[in-house]
């Protein structure tokens, strides 16, 4: 013990902050994996899929939301919604959209919580977020047309396309980029930025990361995609820009941001979208986050704080 004082007396405060870090980073990597493992992450079995969903939101439970938020939910036709909204002066005419991870067979208005706050605390805006239809008992396209039908209701509100953020994480990156490709389709306006967390960008996963990187990241895993991509997609054709938006016309999509963690198995679907964007014209920005995983951006970690606040400053610059 009074070995151990020694060394804490002779380390600087930012090395004590580093090892703090790292002890917490150890610990969110075990929850991690633990809440992967409950309830067989392949499976889709209803018992399975019960306890998936409850690790969902489990997971949004342990990453407490940020403080000063006001949260309002509400039912929008059926659907379960909810605004965050900040409780300082803030601009109500600019929000965010934002479309929750989970692979489409789980995640809930408790699991996006925390990165709702996150998005309204270091953007000053209002979010608001939505429990759009799981897989597999509401199968593609049931999330795109619940998110379509979450824009109408804000067009109908009088918000503007260019009054909008869209943001998803994960599968809700996947969501928020069919959202566009559907709004381009039908000759509607798209939304002022995007801003993307770790997307699932290709079903197919041909991406190099699906192998090279597939035993670093502790929060999802090859069997957990083909069984969610099963429940979400069926037979279709995975290269369906619909399902695998990396394969789809990109052009006049708005300024994007995409962050994706240097561990994760997803790792090419950010790095082939943001290449593609940019092929197209699309001005997009994509950052990599080393030693980070999954939707890191969730966690109450360091990385995680300056992550988002790398999003603020795209939001507001």
């Amino acid at each position: 013990m009074e070995q151990r004082k020694l060394r804490l007396r002779g380390q600087s405060a930012e090395e004590r902050r580093a090892q703090a870090e790292e002890k917490r980073l150890a610990r969110m990597m075990k929850a991690l994996k633990a809440i992967h493992s409950a309830g067989a992450a392949e499976s889709m079995a209803p018992e399975d899929l019960a306890r998936q969903r409850a690790a969902q939101d489990l997971l949004g439970r342990l990453s407490t939301p940020m403080v000063g938020m006001r949260w309002e939910p509400f039912e929008l036709d059926g659907m379960k919604a909810a605004w965050v909204r900040p409780e300082w002066g803030h601009d109500p005419e600019q929000i965010i959209l934002y479309c929750h991870g989970g692979g489409y067979t789980s995640g809930s208005l408790g699991y996006s919580r925390p990165l709702a706050s996150k998005l309204s605390h270091v953007s000053g805006r209002e979010t608001l977020c939505f429990e759009y239809r799981l897989a597999p008992e509401h199968p593609y396209p049931a999330a795109v047309e619940d998110a379509l039908r979450v824009w109408d209701h804000l067009m109908h509100q009088g918000y503007g396309a260019r009054d909008i953020t869209v943001a998803g994480d994960s599968a809700g990156g996947n969501l928020a980029l069919a959202l566009l490709l559907r709004l381009k389709e039908e000759g509607r306006r798209l939304p002022h930025r995007l801003v993307l967390m770790s997307p699932w960008t290709d079903m197919t996963a041909s991406g190099a990361s699906y192998t090279e990187r597939r035993a670093q990241d502790p929060s999802i895993t090859m069997e957990y995609i083909q069984a969610v991509r099963a429940a979400y997609a069926g037979t279709a054709d995975w290269s369906d820009p619909m399902l695998s938006p990396l394969f789809g016309d990109l052009a006049g999509f708005p300024p994007t941001l995409i962050q994706v963690g240097g561990n994760e198995l997803l790792y090419s679907d950010s790095e082939r979208l943001a290449q593609r964007m940019q092929a197209a014209g699309v001005l997009c920005r994509l950052e990599e986050w080393t030693e980070m995983w999954h939707v890191f951006q969730m966690l109450p970690i360091k990385k995680a704080a300056e992550a988002m606040a790398q999003v603020g400053q795209f939001l507001l610059g």
